[in-house]
């Protein structure tokens, strides 16, 4: 073993202990993450506009702050990039990292010092928490691959400003820099495609054994990889034992990836955003991500069916309930308040508090009111596959069709395969019963004949593939809606069609 597996294991050990400190006393937790940042951001110009001063309880926090998005938040952060400091956090933020926001353009979303532990050492406590449990340790003694956007980073006001993912890679850990993969210049090549290939030729030979990225890129690197050599991956990478991922749920993509590696691997999920390091995969063992209640940020849950109410019932981690979908508000350390970052969120542990991420607050179907969520899509579309084996999943998004040109509206499945179903009108009742059965609302419909079942619409190979490049969005952190109440994505997809 190498310096660094041995290292690792009593450093582990203590994460481990650490983490069992805190989760374990959860309501302590969250109240000292809430009295330091609201004494921290108390002078601020947020923090005054909004009484922070006289902020003792979370009844007075709730009074004083509404729940905002980042439209609400905008002039705030106007105000930074107009050069003011202490305005939403003490000084000015070390980064903004920059998103694509859905109706402001873009978002500029800070970063402070203070919120930097949490992007960084959120990540490497998952893994921490995967050698504490497992005792294997000998994958950090070989090359790590991180696929990311670039690492590069212009000035905003004087701020360094780039992708969240190319942020981060400017802290990776030095014990891990000297065997992390790719290398910096050809991290910071633009184009997707170009810069896969530079990947392959840096990669190819070497001693890959942990792989990290969201899965639809990681399954685009892996097939260029069988179309330069014949081989599957762990034929190419036999020391390759651990994936990491996040951003997407990975169930969809699960079958077709294990098939292209040729084997099975242990795999860690995380949940990170720009606007925090929300949750991470803390066990193989138990289902869902724990919720990090001593990271610097103060959790808040919107019921989602109150979401859009006028004023919605708001509660702290000591009084949600499991299996309910609740919107997910933060309060952080890089100064976002009463932030709603957009994902919905279920639990499914108390003891500790563990979560699943069953969707975004705004990526819905409810052109008639079933509001059917990305949970639903996903489990209905798992259940489909497992019905006939051999089906394996590129990619697929569902969008309503209010109008079609004869028949009832329906909801339109748009599916790239990679093996298509046997049967694939089969396959289509089966989506169908089953989104049936895990939303009544959906049901109803059916039953009242106000919607038909829905339509699958099997694309051509590469179709996703071919709408991202064409909307300049290929690679990266990108990633393709689940769901749409509008007609945008499904009319674009209309020129893949089989």
């Amino acid at each position: 073993m190498g310096i660094r597996s041995i290292l690792s294991k009593p450093l582990a050990a203590y994460m481990a202990a650490q983490q069992r400190k805190w989760s374990l006393n959860p309501s302590a937790s969250q109240a000292k993450v809430f009295k330091q940042n609201i004494k921290a951001a108390s002078q601020t110009v947020f923090g005054k506009d909004h009484n922070f001063d006289s902020i003792k309880t979370y009844d007075d926090f709730k009074k004083n702050v509404p729940i905002r998005d980042y439209e609400e938040l905008k002039p705030y952060v106007e105000k930074i990039l107009q050069g003011e400091a202490d305005v939403l956090w003490p000084g000015k933020p070390a980064y903004f990292a920059k998103t694509s926001g859905t109706t402001s353009g873009t978002k500029y979303i800070p970063i402070t010092k203070d919120s930097i532990p949490n992007h960084i050492g959120s990540a490497r406590d998952a893994i921490l928490s995967y050698v504490a449990e497992t005792g294997k340790s000998k994958f950090l003694d070989n090359k790590l691959i991180f696929l990311s956007g670039s690492p590069e980073t212009y000035k905003t006001a004087g701020i360094n400003t780039g992708r969240l993912s190319g942020i981060v890679n400017h802290h990776v850990p030095g014990y891990l820099r000297s065997n992390q993969m790719p290398s910096y210049e050809t991290n910071c090549i633009e184009d997707w495609e170009q810069k896969l290939d530079a990947i392959i030729d840096e990669t190819l030979d070497q001693p890959m054994s942990l792989i990290s990225g969201i899965p639809p890129w990681v399954q685009m690197y892996f097939d260029r990889i069988q179309a330069r050599t014949g081989k599957k991956i762990k034929d190419i990478f036999p020391e390759f034992e651990l994936f990491i991922y996040g951003g997407v749920n990975f169930e969809p993509y699960r079958q077709k990836l294990f098939e292209t590696i040729g084997k099975e691997v242990d795999s860690i999920e995380l949940y990170p955003a720009s606007e925090g390091f929300i949750a991470y995969q803390d066990s193989q063992k138990e289902k869902g991500l724990l919720l990090l209640l001593n990271s610097g940020i103060f959790f808040e849950f919107v019921p989602a069916d109150e979401y859009f109410n006028e004023n919605p019932t708001r509660l702290s981690i000591d009084d949600v309930e499991l299996d309910k979908n609740y919107a997910l508000i933060i309060n952080n350390n890089a100064g976002l308040w009463g932030y709603s970052i957009g994902d919905t969120i279920k639990f499914v542990s108390k003891d500790p508090y563990r979560i699943v991420v069953s969707g975004r607050i705004k990526h819905f179907i409810s052109a008639f009111g079933e509001h059917v969520i990305g949970e639903e899509v996903e489990k209905a579309m798992q259940y489909a596959v497992e019905q006939q084996p051999g089906t394996e999943l590129v990619e697929f998004t569902v969008a309503p069709n209010v109008a079609p040109k004869s028949g009832l509206p329906l909801h339109e499945w748009y599916i790239e395969f990679a093996n298509e179903p046997s049967d694939l009108e089969a396959f289509e009742k089966d989506l169908n019963l089953q989104l049936r059965k895990l939303n009544s609302y959906y049901d109803d419909l059916i039953s009242g004949s106000i919607l038909k079942n829905l339509e699958v619409k099997s694309l051509s190979r590469d179709a996703f593939r071919n709408y991202m490049k064409s909307q300049g969005k290929l690679g990266g952190q990108n990633k393709v809606p689940r769901l749409s109440n509008d007609r945008k994505l499904a009319d674009a997809l209309l020129h893949y069609l089989k």
